[in-house]
């Protein structure tokens, strides 16, 4: 991982052996799990606390660049839509509260601070980008919200209502879009596998009823779980090949992801269960496809039902998660679950006081009580109002020392409805931003129950 880092801290979405990238795409989670990667061996034993300074530069390179560019991804773990992705953004979160953790250790207590309220920051987002509430859906399945498979963003980076449409990949033009809120994943479960929700949290019951509804197919191998409703990727329903488009299929490697999930919920035999089942998908010599056949048999075409279609075989994926799922079940608990987020955002409650607003992400709201934090990528003076610029004052921001510059506003007495204004001065290019920009400030939100 260290001699395949780019420059700027991310890796790329893939690599020929020699680590020279293959495609161009980014996907923060890409970013992200390597950090956990490095405090998973920590805390295993594998990498001892002499050796740590050794991967620092490499993790701080990787959160600098989450830091700056996150929390939006370019792509899902799919490889596919850009905006918010609860898989995605969950490990984000994760990995700059990890990081934050191996800055304290490695002497940068700044540092730490800073990805620490980064992280507390983004985590009191989660429900107001991904979880969709009050619409008929939720009336048809008997829920009051549900996290979608990815929320957009405008050209802004601020968050859209997510009846706006996303693009869907693999089908043909007719279907190539739909509304944000009706396309549901089994990424919700990371919020849960990476510590921030628990199990029984209503939102994440709420969001598995819609994807045993609509994503869960049962085969004689046992269960298993499309990627998201309306997916392409995957044969036709005669059984020809993908070709570009297509029916998207079950993956072996969500019935582990859902194994591990009952494992944290305490349904020990269901977890077990689950496992038998990821086993019998494997074809004959032990390899387990990227996707089984989700339908009747068509022996003329090698396909039958519960076994591997015609996509990669093996998935190395899947096998990584089948070794975890195997150690997990041996332990009794989930074998990668961070203690840094369960500290943090199950037993302690942590909220944010802050709220961010940078240019790739440019909010138009502020929770009442909170202070409103200013990032930019260069050294600045926030000169800015409540009044509607009756009268003024000027913030000017301090280097994180990762490539942003943040100055707080005084914002947490603000009342409802008032409006913050403010606009940038640029000491090193000695000129104005030119634009104002508003934040309104509106009511602080009622989370859901965690219990």
């Amino acid at each position: 991982m260290q001699t395949t880092q780019e420059a700027d801290g991310h890796w790329g979405q893939n690599m020929w052996l020699d680590g020279t990238p293959y495609w161009n795409g980014i996907q923060m989670d890409e970013t992200a799990l390597p950090i956990m990667l490095v405090d998973l061996a920590r805390r295993e034993g594998a990498l001892t606390e002499p050796e740590l300074p050794r991967f620092w530069p490499m993790v701080r390179r990787a959160a600098a660049y989450l830091a700056c560019n996150g929390p939006v991804s370019p792509q899902d773990r799919w490889e596919e839509d850009p905006g918010y992705s609860p898989f995605t953004v969950a490990a984000e979160i994760t990995a700059l509260l990890v990081a934050s953790e191996l800055a304290t250790l490695n002497g940068e207590p700044d540092v730490s601070a800073y990805l620490r309220e980064t992280a507390d920051a983004w985590y009191a987002c989660i429900d107001d980008w991904m979880y969709a509430a009050g619409n008929d859906r939720n009336a048809r399945f008997g829920v009051d919200g549900y996290y979608v498979r990815v929320a957009p963003v405008d050209d802004e980076g601020g968050a859209l209502r997510l009846q706006t449409s996303v693009s869907v990949k693999n089908v043909p033009a007719c279907d190539a879009t739909s509304a944000a809120r009706d396309l549901v994943s089994c990424a919700a479960l990371a919020l849960v596998r990476f510590g921030l929700r628990t199990p029984d949290d209503p939102r994440i019951v709420n969001t598995i009823r819609l994807i045993d509804s609509l994503l869960k197919v049962d085969t004689p191998s046992g269960p298993s779980w499309r990627r998201y409703n309306g997916d392409g990727y995957g044969e036709h329903a005669d059984g020809r090949p993908f070709d570009g488009t297509g029916i998207g299929r079950a993956w072996p490697l969500l019935t582990g992801e859902r194994a591990h999930y009952e494992l944290q919920a305490g349904h020990l035999d269901e977890a077990s269960r689950l496992l038998a089942a990821f086993e019998a998908m494997a074809a004959e010599p032990g390899l387990i496809p990227e996707q089984i056949w989700d339908a009747p048999d068509i022996p003329e075409r090698e396909l039958y039902f519960g076994r591997a279609a015609g996509s990669a075989m093996p998935l190395v994926w899947a096998h990584a998660e089948y070794v975890k799922l195997r150690r997990s079940l041996h332990d009794g608990a989930v074998f990668d679950l961070p203690p840094q987020t369960v500290k943090r955002y199950l037993v302690e409650r942590t909220d944010s006081p802050r709220v961010l607003w940078r240019f790739n992400q440019k909010i138009r709201s502020l929770r009442s009580g909170c202070s409103l934090r200013i990032e930019t990528m260069a050294r600045a003076v926030v000169h800015w109002t409540a009044d509607d610029w009756a009268t003024t004052a000027d913030c000017p921001t301090r280097d994180t020392g990762l490539g942003l510059h943040v100055t707080d506003l005084p914002t947490e007495s603000l009342p409802q409805g008032a409006r913050v204004q403010f606009t940038m001065f640029w000491p090193d290019a000695a000129r104005w931003e030119g634009t104002d920009f508003t934040v309104a400030v509106a009511e602080r939100a009622r989370r859901a129950s965690t219990s």
